[in-house]
């Protein structure tokens, strides 16, 4: 089994570069997806932003109102790390679930947004981080995701800088021009990761 840490900065594209290497046979297991599921109704994770935050950050519904806590922690980096002092000791639970059930032949990449905020490159026999430039990262928030400018600033600010970030990377994937130059990049990423996990590399 290999195990990758595919990281990049909000807006870089790792979502994109993530669904290719499924799409040729990847083992994914998504922080991101895993940090919903923890705190969905009903499970201790909830409890836990509950007694922190207050019943301000629930739906009428019960569940988590994502935006509303979102607002909350990254304008303010101490909620934002006891958010993460709840969450990430849960995700990283059942990631190690998950990579248990792979097989000794896979690509086993682990999605992790935070991964150069919270020392995690060790844990992988290889860090891939996704590239892009803060200009780009910027454009890509307020026009595709229809984020407030104040408000992308404010997420991107929350992470580590571009620089620390390419510090922990083994593979770089340039995101910073068209979806068509970025998945012949991705494509030789993934024969590379084949031949380390068969052992060739």
């Amino acid at each position: 089994m290999l195990k990758v840490g595919l990281t990049g900065g909000i807006g870089a594209g790792k979502s994109e570069v993530s669904r290719l290497l499924v799409s040729y046979g990847a083992v994914l297991i998504d922080a991101d997806r895993i940090a919903r599921e923890v705190v969905e109704p009903g499970t201790p994770g909830l409890a836990a932003v509950v007694e922190a935050f207050g019943d301000g950050v629930l739906t009428g519904e019960g569940a988590l109102d994502r935006p509303k806590l979102g607002s909350i922690v990254f304008a303010d980096p101490d909620r934002l790390a006891t958010l993460n002092a709840i969450v990430h000791p849960l995700v990283g639970a059942r990631s190690a679930e998950l990579e248990g059930r792979a097989g000794s032949g896979d690509v086993v990449v682990h999605d992790v947004p935070l991964l150069a905020e919270n020392g995690l490159a060790p844990l992988y026999d290889l860090v891939v981080v996704v590239d892009a430039s803060p200009e780009t990262q910027l454009d890509r928030l307020v026009r595709l995701r229809g984020m407030a400018e104040s408000e992308a600033r404010n997420r991107m600010a929350a992470q580590v800088t571009r620089a620390r970030r390419l510090e922990v990377a083994d593979v770089v994937i340039d995101n910073d021009g068209p979806l068509d130059a970025l998945e012949p990049q991705v494509r030789k990423v993934w024969e590379e990761l084949e031949r380390r996990a068969a052992g060739t590399a």
